[in-house]
């Protein structure tokens, strides 16, 4: 059902239950919860890494930020034909941004912003919202820098929402609601950080670990 009064804390409480906010398009102002019976997961010591995506990692021709660019990274995953940002969850997810409970990773060739990945975090769970690609690879490396961060922050659940294609090549999976609410409550009742103390790694880190 639509809830026109949904706020960044309900938002919070909403993917501690299981359930995440879309639109169903751009121009609809109403906000749908879902609850999918199969759940996409991304399991983190499982991602699959090509030779062409390990030799773009390694070549470090692109830089890689952490929540520099939050906005500008969800203003480019929601601008494509069909997307389910609305203006009001670009809103709410900028005030979790604020509050220390969304992140960004982009990836950059020179000033210019080629992909990214943003989600939300709560205890030791990492739930990905969207990513996007203006450059071969570009997301998918997003999603490589993004995995090696979560693993070294202890984190033990990346929640995809959906399985697409795109995941399943890189190791995404399903599982069943019933088991999915299980991995949650395990990952909601440890610690994590988005960034540990220290961390800094090296292209090669990233493609030798994932």
């Amino acid at each position: 059902m639509p809830d026109p009064f949904i706020t960044p804390e309900m938002l919070l409480h909403g993917y501690a239950a299981g359930i995440f906010p879309m639109a169903e398009r751009r121009d609809d102002p109403a906000i749908h919860w879902i609850d999918p019976r199969q759940r996409g997961i991304l399991p983190l010591g499982g991602f699959h890494i090509s030779r062409s995506l390990r030799r773009t990692i390694l070549r470090g021709a692109w830089r890689v930020t952490v929540d520099t660019a939050f906005a500008e990274t969800v203003a480019a995953c929601a601008d494509r034909p069909e997307t389910w940002i609305n203006d009001r969850i670009f809103a709410l997810y900028a005030a979790l941004h604020a509050r220390g409970h969304a992140h960004s990773v982009e990836v950059w060739a020179g000033d210019a912003l080629v992909g990214g990945v943003y989600g939300v975090t709560l205890g030791a769970a990492f739930f990905g919202e969207s990513m996007f690609s203006r450059r071969t690879d570009a997301s998918k490396l997003a999603l490589a820098y993004t995995v090696h961060r979560l693993r070294a922050g202890g984190f033990t659940l990346f929640d995809t929402q959906f399985l697409t294609p795109h995941l399943a090549s890189l190791g995404g999976q399903e599982i069943p609601r019933a088991t999915y609410r299980k991995r949650l409550a395990d990952a909601l009742a440890r610690q994590a950080v988005f960034a540990p103390e220290g961390y800094c790694p090296s292209p090669s880190d990233v493609a030798g670990a994932v």
